[in-house]
């Protein structure tokens, strides 16, 4: 049932889910409207239960090995001077830059990958859906899955528009390449006015830094598509902002051809899937990058959405809904994103203040830890056991490192 399966969208989730599905038996076609896989943007985190994940891909000694190595988040003032600095290491977690994340996964996906295609239409009958890619006659999927970000032309299609799941939350942000020699090695270092802040991402293991930019602000009419009005609005936005090397950090981003300019926000949607169209990643739940669980997300709904498809044999009105019942819990808590974006960017000069007095205290590191304790009540991953389509005969998933430490507790306790 099932098998011939089209997923939009080449980014972590869709490569993740296309790597997971291809594993199970599934025939898969990666749609990608970019002309080549995208090797910029951020640096994101590979954290919980997405550590198990690149494991059983056999990917985690390469993430670590490709990992960013920052480990400190400092503010500095007008001067340079930095007023306060936090350790933001991680036990067992790793930090990599996306696009180093995403070819790990696109050299690890055995499915057939399709650049510069964009979907234009979706219509779904009993046997499938026929999609259209501007090109007649339209191709026939048994199922859609779309991967396609927070603004998904798949969810636009199967759901309606984007103004029905995506939710403002008062900020837009920038990121884009930037001269490293601006920045403290191994460091993300921010300098804050009222209402913005502008910073330097410097890794330990790449030659390029990233310049960051967040500021509060009304709702502004935002065309994600059009650039122009993306650098129109971070150099207003930053006009009257000149102290540190914020100047320089905004003539370098705005030179920057792939510049990334958004806004800050959440997806929030009552139902994933619409018949034979399911959604993964932002497009479905997009927590915003002040939670900084993007690719968490991302990887563990990958292996999730396909694992269920496998189990069910393909049935995909069963595994839709064991899909979003098994994550569900763990996309709302990551999207309470909590005071992260008001200690980030504090509106006043006072909160400044007090954000870099409580930077200095040594209690961050204890509620780092219980935080920590409080997300590893998290459900274990399943093993999924495809039902009738699975791995070549006498080949099984490896089991994680958690899997084979939850073994031994039982083991023990059994003696």
């Amino acid at each position: 049932m099932n098998k011939h399966i089209l997923i939009v969208g080449a980014g972590i989730a869709g490569l993740a889910t296309a790597h997971w599905l291809t594993r199970h038996g599934f025939d898969v076609t990666v749609a990608e409207h970019a002309q080549a896989p995208r090797r910029g943007g951020n640096g994101v985190d590979v954290r919980g239960q997405a550590i198990e994940v690149v494991e059983r891909m056999g990917l985690l000694d390469p993430v670590r090995l490709a990992a960013a190595d920052v480990r400190a988040m400092q503010f500095v003032n007008a001067a340079g001077r930095t007023t306060a600095r936090i350790p933001i290491t991680e036990p067992g977690a790793t930090e990599i830059m996306r696009g180093d994340l995403v070819a790990l996964l696109h050299d690890r996906t055995g499915a057939e990958h399709r650049f510069g295609e964009r979907v234009r239409g979706l219509v779904q009958d009993a046997d499938g859906v026929t999609v259209d890619f501007g090109q007649a006659p339209g191709e026939r999927f048994d199922l859609v899955v779309g991967a396609d970000g927070m603004h998904s032309s798949v969810r636009r299609l199967a759901f309606g528009p984007e103004r029905r799941f995506v939710r403002f939350k008062g900020h837009y942000f920038a990121f884009a390449d930037a001269d490293a020699a601006l920045g403290s090695d191994r460091a993300v270092t921010m300098y804050n006015s009222p209402g913005k802040m502008a910073g330097l991402y410097r890794s330990g293991n790449h030659a390029q830094a990233k310049a960051y930019f967040i500021f509060r602000s009304e709702p502004l009419g935002l065309d994600h598509r059009d650039t122009g009005q993306h650098r129109r609005l971070l150099r207003e936005a930053f006009a009257d902002a000149t102290g540190w090397r914020v100047p320089q950090l905004l003539e370098t981003a705005l030179a920057d051809p792939d510049l990334y300019f958004d806004a800050l926000a959440q997806v929030q949607m009552d139902s994933w899937s619409n018949g034979r169209v399911v959604l993964v990643g932002d497009a479905a739940w997009c927590a915003s990058p002040a939670s900084g669980a993007g690719a968490e997300l991302a990887l563990v709904g990958a292996y999730r959405l396909a694992g269920e498809l496998a189990e069910s044999g393909g049935d995909h009105r069963a595994a839709f809904g064991r899909f979003e019942a098994g994550l569900r819990g763990l996309v709302r808590r990551k999207q309470q994103i909590g005071p992260n974006v008001r200690l980030m960017v504090p509106e006043t000069n006072g909160g400044r203040r007090f954000r870099n007095a409580l930077a200095r205290l040594p209690i961050l590191g204890p509620l780092g830890a219980v935080e920590r304790l409080l997300q590893g009540a998290t459900p274990p991953l399943p093993a999924y056991a495809p039902a009738s389509l699975g791995m070549p005969c006498g080949e099984s998933e490896p089991p994680s490192v958690a899997q084979r430490f939850r073994d031994g507790l039982m083991a023990a306790s059994a003696r």
